[in-house]
């Protein structure tokens, strides 16, 4: 069964200053959101399969969004995550059905290869509540430059029967990065490590 969608919001943020210094190019990321009904709210269900086929059709969904509000290739996408909030109807097992075992491959096929593994974050919440999108290098988990995270916000969401559903992607790392380690240039991305 397809998600049922109750709402996608869209936001992309970018940073042109930073510590009194000119960012240039500026640093970009988006983050897409989708707003679901909760198949499973209220009950214990064994078998969360209908899940987990939802994570896969909003992988790919929301990878896709966030990088054409970014206005680049896939190939560009530099760095990538997920989270999601569960509404009080919910459980925790909820967030994980949908991030974990299927959301990764095709969010993978919208930035173009993906060989690192997605972060993500899950947690129970109510309409206005923050959720935090960890961030890491697409390709190599080493890449420090791109140990980040993205805020996002819905007043209306989630509802006690919804998940909040987001995903994250960058065209760069974080602004004015100096804590050493692999850099995005030397990042061979065949071990999603280095």
């Amino acid at each position: 069964m397809p998600a049922q969608i109750r709402k996608i919001a869209v936001n992309v943020e970018e940073t042109h200053r930073e510590a009194g210094q000119t960012i240039a190019p500026a640093t970009r990321k988006a983050v897409a959101v989708a707003v679901i009904a909760n198949p499973f709210a209220g009950a214990y269900v064994e078998d969360l399969t209908e899940l987990t086929e939802i994570g896969a059709e909003l992988g790919a969904l929301l990878g896709r969004r966030c990088v054409e509000a970014l206005g680049i290739t896939p190939a560009q996408a530099e760095s990538y995550g997920k989270a999601a909030m569960v509404g009080e109807n919910g459980e925790l097992e909820h967030a994980a059905a949908i991030l974990h075992p299927k959301l990764g491959a095709p969010l993978r096929q919208a930035v173009e290869k993906g060989a690192a593994l997605v972060p993500s974050s899950k947690k129970m919440g109510s309409p206005g509540q923050v959720l935090d999108v960890p961030l890491g290098h697409k390709d190599a988990a080493y890449v420090r430059s791109h140990f980040d995270a993205i805020e996002v916000r819905l007043n209306d969401a989630p509802r006690a029967n919804e998940i909040l559903v987001a995903v994250a992607v960058t065209d760069s790392g974080r602004p004015l990065p100096r804590v050493g380690g692999l850099t995005h240039d030397e990042a061979l991305g065949k071990d999603g490590l280095r």
